[in-house]
């Protein structure tokens, strides 16, 4: 039988998806790089042409789900729009359909890892830059529609999903149940002021 030849770009994409599949099916520990090469049926050669290591994959799994969380976003405020829903409307959308953590806790415990550390804050940087402009662009809008006042969207979008991601990630820092409960109990006040919005515009976040 002829040996399939795959574009780069084809067989990379084949690799994360194989490794996604085995993080998600077994303990990122225990998960080996000779599994993958076998479910693939790939050589040693292959795999390590792509990726120069098992953390190097799990880099581009975790990079690959956070693509995909970006694109449901996007097409959740296209939704949201064509249903004319105001940004206070559009940012609960946003808040509480995030269920990538919760789908792929499996794989994201791993980037927890202290070999796995830098690798947790480069992705988390990475969402952030791409994650901050969508929210942006509904703060621009919110602040059309009379509903928030600022100069600075992208910043305030930046500084909000930084604060909250950090402030809350037991990952990067212990914190006890505690500071963050306190936390999340002050952001809505904290949102609103930095927003300008209408007092009560997001309690739907510790609801």
């Amino acid at each position: 039988m002829a040996r399939t030849v795959k574009k780069p770009d084809e067989r990379r994409e084949e690799i994360i998806k194989a490794a996604r599949a085995l993080f998600h099916s077994k303990e990122y520990d225990k998960a080996t790089m000779q599994e993958l090469m076998k479910t693939l049926n790939i050589a040693k050669g292959t795999i390590y042409h792509y990726f120069s290591s098992k953390e190097d994959l799990l880099e581009a799994v975790v990079e690959d789900l956070m693509d995909e969380e970006l694109k449901k976003k996007e097409t959740l405020i296209e939704d949201c729009r064509r249903r004319n829903l105001d940004a206070v409307q559009s940012i609960r959308a946003l808040a509480t359909v995030d269920r990538m953590a919760e789908e792929n806790e499996d794989i994201l415990d791993a980037l927890h890892q202290p070999g796995n550390i830098i690798v947790h804050a480069r992705q988390l940087g990475r969402y952030l830059t791409k994650l901050a402009p969508i929210y942006a662009k509904v703060i621009e809008e919110g602040c059309e529609q009379g509903l928030f006042k600022t100069d600075y969207p992208l910043e305030c979008a930046e500084f909000l999903l930084a604060g909250i991601q950090f402030l809350t990630d037991v990952g990067f820092y212990p914190w006890s149940n505690e500071a963050i409960a306190r936390r999340m109990a002050a952001f809505p006040s904290l949102l609103e002021d930095l927003l300008n919005a209408p007092e009560g515009s997001f309690d739907f976040l510790i609801e």
